[in-house]
């Protein structure tokens, strides 16, 4: 039978609290002169003040910049993390302090899915020996350059003879879409394209769709609080990991194949360029060019290179379906400067109107609200405030795309703010959709020439409208990501 001395468990219960107030008074060292911000509830923080706002995050978030600040802290469980509102505030970190922001936070859910590797989630030295390779690559493999120009013409084909069988009845262009934008990154992985009917090409392409919905849920943003103990809880979140773990097997099989006919001097693709780099480092504890990075960079690259093109595009066309006569505009220019001809990156220096309103897509489709997290990676002082360093930065991205000082109808689809008084394309600081700063979209120059051939060479041949007698709603899908409401639409032949 086991005995309790009483002074015993005082003298405990006493080492106890005095443990807990020193960790308590470190805490608040640590945090002193940090952003202000809405009280916190104890041990929850102040997700529940997110999950009874009932709206998306980003307009909670901005909604507490009108009343915090430009920079201000948010807390979820434990987790401190300062948000950044309108476009001022975002510049300055990622553009002016761009070193001293360049870190990503630790985010349980990506942290189990990637561990670090790869390019978009990963950590330090690793993640700049991954960008350097990523963008020389994609450049070696014609990005910015006119033979990708080529194959993004030819990807339009292919997409209008299947709009073309439609016969102007109404369809749903979500995998397709999908399917012709993931098209341009994987004959850059894989050295070509693949069929729109391929059952495993759809499988992913949906596996990709279901977890960026998925991602929106409050079982993530819980299962990021509490990981340890969400893992005993079902949920959504064990089914983003199923589906990751499908998608990491398609991968992983791929590039084994490839790895057993790699030849140095015949390098056909992405992956050959990957493993020519593994087979030239020399082994060392500080290795970078090994199998779990190019997992998921090819993940990465595949999943960002497929889903916020192929969904600012599906904004862009409900918008024209919206807008006809804003279509009608985009058409007689193309038709002016284009004609008949495949579209190039040189004509877009000559439409000024349909670059007005591709950008104006992207800024109204406001496709990463929340932007990717940032972390500090050494203790700063920012705009009078002490982050320490690890500290998890929101740079809101949709505060600066729809920042009023800025943007004249921040929340109407203005292609007008791309335009000055004499029809001129005119470029505005504020328009960030691909972020700023060391963590900046890699693809950044594919995903423009993507847009600007795909939207030209569609319109050039299509009028766009709704089905019969339903009414376009302009309201965004939950997720990650936002996209378009699931609408049908109908294409009309121009000629």
């Amino acid at each position: 039978m086991v005995s309790f001395d009483p002074f015993s468990i005082l003298v405990s219960v006493l080492v106890v609290l005095f443990l807990l107030n020193v960790f308590s008074n470190r805490k608040k060292n640590l945090y002193h002169n940090f952003p202000p911000g809405p009280k916190p509830w104890p041990f929850i923080g102040n997700i529940p003040y997110m999950i009874m706002k009932k709206q998306k995050p980003h307009k909670t978030l901005q909604e507490l910049g009108e009343t915090y600040g430009p920079v201000y802290c948010f807390q979820s469980g434990s987790e401190k993390t300062v948000v950044l509102c309108g476009y001022e505030a975002v510049k300055d970190a990622l553009i002016n302090h761009a070193d001293d922001f360049s870190e990503r936070p630790i985010i349980h859910i990506m942290e189990e899915l990637e561990h670090g590797h790869g390019i978009i989630f990963a950590h330090g030295e690793n993640w700049k020996v991954m960008r350097r390779f990523t963008i020389a690559t994609l450049r070696d493999f014609g990005m910015g350059k006119k033979v990708i120009e080529n194959k993004i013409n030819e990807e339009s084909e292919s997409l209008i003879q299947i709009f073309e069988s439609f016969k102007g009845k109404p369809f749903d262009n979500l995998l397709l879409m999908n399917s012709a934008v993931a098209n341009i990154i994987v004959s850059i992985l894989l050295g070509h394209r693949l069929d729109y009917k391929d059952p495993t090409f759809l499988r992913l392409m949906r596996l990709i769709n279901e977890n960026i919905k998925l991602f929106a849920s409050p079982m993530i943003v819980l299962y990021n609080a509490w990981p340890s103990l969400m893992n005993w809880i079902p949920g959504p979140h064990k089914t983003v990991f199923k589906n990751a773990m499908e998608l990491k097997k398609y991968f992983r099989d791929t590039f084994m194949k490839y790895k057993e006919d790699v030849d140095i001097n015949d390098q056909r693709n992405l992956i050959d360029a990957f493993l020519v780099r593994q087979k030239e480092e020399k082994p060392s504890p500080t290795t970078y060019f090994h199998n779990d990075n190019l997992l998921t960079l090819m993940n990465s690259l595949f999943r960002a290179g497929m889903e916020t093109t192929s969904t600012t595009l599906r904004w862009g066309f409900l918008l024209m379906m919206k807008y006809p006569e804003i279509q009608k505009k985009v058409q007689n220019e193309i038709d002016n400067v284009i004609g008949s001809a495949q579209p190039s990156m040189e004509h877009r220096k000559q439409m000024p109107y349909t670059d007005a309103v591709i950008h104006e897509m992207q800024r109204f489709g406001n496709i990463v609200p929340t932007g990717i997290p940032h972390a500090t990676n050494r203790d700063v002082t920012f705009r009078g405030y002490f982050l320490p360093k690890g500290t998890q930065v929101i740079p809101l991205l949709s505060s600066v795309l729809q920042d009023k000082a800025y943007f004249e109808k921040p929340l109407e689809f203005y292609p007008e703010h791309f335009l000055d008084s004499k029809g001129n394309f005119v470029k505005k600081d504020a328009f960030l959709p691909f972020s700023a700063g060391r963590r900046s979209c890699a693809g950044e120059t594919l995903a423009k020439m993507e847009l600007f051939i795909f939207f030209t060479r569609l319109m050039q041949k299509f009028t766009f409208k709704g089905p019969p007698g339903v009414e376009l709603d302009l309201s965004p899908n939950s997720g990650f990501t936002m996209s378009p409401l699931m609408q049908e639409v109908c294409v009309e032949p121009r000629n």
